[in-house]
């Protein structure tokens, strides 16, 4: 019972309460937050992307020594099937047997499958199944690690977006396969007489070929596409599809969302300037060099265009080809190199140093021209680190090509001209696929060399760029004092 007066307890209304807390309530406690980086440094994502890489090469080898997937029942070449598995993972299209007469379906089938995840990149694929299961309720939330490792993946500027970038990469990427599929197999269907099974797996097939920059043909005797060299349908449907295939899912959602979107990322803007510019030089200089060759001897001007035009685009990807490599001019080689060095649009099915890589590296040479200390492209500032980044994949992607190429000088005694083996190299470290046709005839060294190449040229860019974001991300504790050097 409280007494009248000063020291009267306050009246107590209802719903009101009041308590007085205890002297350990109130004394600061200490909390450790779960240390998520060492978590993701456990599995960094560059080794999980090698380690994801190297199973699913391991599992489609496996899955091509089934008798069920090889027409003859002679004994297995195993360095043959591992060649396959590896150029079908990496999405190249170096063969070194004949698709459409060497594998049975299901063996295509597999190599269909293994093209799909390679050119999509397993993370992405991964990732896309988890967000897809969580989109309907059937999956566990994907985990803040996680984001971060399909952050760079898929070019998603946050970790907030990283969910919505993978829903729509899946979504796009299924949507163009389908379309481009049906187009083919309705041409297939009536303008080679196929059967509506047959002409929807070789529709489908090359579509999925195409999308994905594989250079993978099924239909046999179509030497690539050299038997569609005046098929204006073919060509088109099949260059738009490689064109798509190399633009990125960033790029082609901001295509999509142009007329409601003003502003477009400058990623973008690079990607898709220099893409239009290397398809006119390419076209251009092709047709210039190779006009009065035997490979358009007999084509009308318009088929000439056509085909220029699609070499030009297929030489940065996908690695079809209309005419033999073997036979064109020395300059027209040293063109399509160029072409396939720089390859396509980061995070695209595509390979290459990428159109990125190469629109810093041009921003950069402006700015150091016009004696400005920031490098600067469409009104935007670009970070330092990632000028710094493009330089060295450049550096080590140049390094490489030569380096391939000068142990292929050695291995390679059959009196081959070097430039074939440059040729040869180019196109394993940009995975496009592209051949003068002595891929079958290179030793067993070289075309282990091959095999590692194009390995590390579907991974190289990728692995070395997320490496170099891991370390940009540590805080520089301390700086050296400055000092010139002379340069030119």
């Amino acid at each position: 019972m409280t007494q009248s007066g000063s020291d009267e307890t306050p009246k107590q209304t209802k719903g009101d309460t009041y308590h007085t807390p205890k002297p350990e309530q109130t004394t600061p406690r200490e909390f450790r937050a779960p240390d998520l980086q060492g978590r993701m440094r456990f599995f960094p994502p560059a080794v999980t992307l090698i380690l994801g890489m190297l199973l699913l090469l391991i599992t489609g080898f496996c899955l091509l020594l089934l008798p069920i997937c090889r027409v003859s029942n002679e004994p297995i070449n195993y360095f043959h099937v591992f060649f396959t598995a590896s150029s079908a993972i990496t999405v190249t299209g170096l063969v070194v047997v004949e698709t459409s007469s060497y594998w049975t379906f299901y063996g295509q089938a597999v190599i269909c499958v293994m093209i799909l995840i390679g050119g999509l990149g397993w993370m992405t694929f991964a990732g896309s199944i988890l967000a897809g299961l969580r989109f309907v309720r059937l999956g566990p939330r994907i985990s803040i690690s996680q984001r971060l490792a399909f952050q760079e993946v898929v070019g998603a500027s946050t970790i907030g977006e990283t969910v919505s970038k993978l829903r729509e990469a899946f979504i796009i990427a299924t949507v163009v396969q389908l379309l481009g599929g049906l187009l083919l197999s309705y041409h297939f269907r009536y303008s080679m007489n196929m059967d509506i099974f047959e002409s929807c797996w070789h529709g489908f097939f090359q579509a999925i070929s195409g999308f994905n920059n594989a250079g993978f043909t099924t239909i046999e005797g179509s030497r690539s596409l050299s038997s569609f060299s005046k098929d204006y349908f073919v060509l088109i449907v099949m260059g738009s599809l490689i064109m798509v295939g190399g633009l990125s899912f960033q790029v082609m959602r901001d295509l999509v969302l142009l007329r409601w979107v003003n502003r477009v990322h400058v990623d973008t803007k690079i990607v898709i300037f220099l893409s239009v510019v290397l398809w006119i030089m390419g076209s251009i200089v092709i047709i210039a060099l190779e006009n009065n060759s035997p490979h358009f001897d007999t084509m009308s001007f318009g088929e000439k265009v056509l085909n220029s035009t699609f070499q030009a685009i297929t030489a940065r990807a996908a690695g079809f080809s209309t005419i033999s490599f073997y036979d064109v001019v020395p300059a027209t080689s040293f063109i399509v190199m160029l072409l396939m060095f720089i390859g396509t649009a980061s995070a695209s099915a595509g390979g290459g140093i990428r159109l990125n890589t190469l629109g810093v590296l041009l921003a950069t040479i402006a700015a150091s021209i016009r004696g400005r200390e920031h490098v600067t492209c469409f009104g935007r500032e670009i970070d330092s680190r990632q000028v710094n980044r493009a330089i060295t994949i450049t550096l080590f992607a140049g390094l490489f090509v030569f380096l391939v190429a000068f142990i292929l000088s050695f291995t390679e005694q059959g009196g081959l001209k070097f430039i074939y083996l440059l040729f040869e190299a180019c196109s394993a470290v940009g995975t496009v696929g592209l051949s003068a046709g002595i891929t079958p005839n290179l030793s067993s060294i070289g075309q282990l060399l091959i095999i590692l190449t194009m390995i590390i040229g579907r991974l190289g860019p990728l692995v070395l760029g997320l490496s170099l974001i891991d370390k940009e991300r540590k805080a520089t504790q301390f700086r050296y004092p400055q000092e010139r050097v002379r340069i030119g």
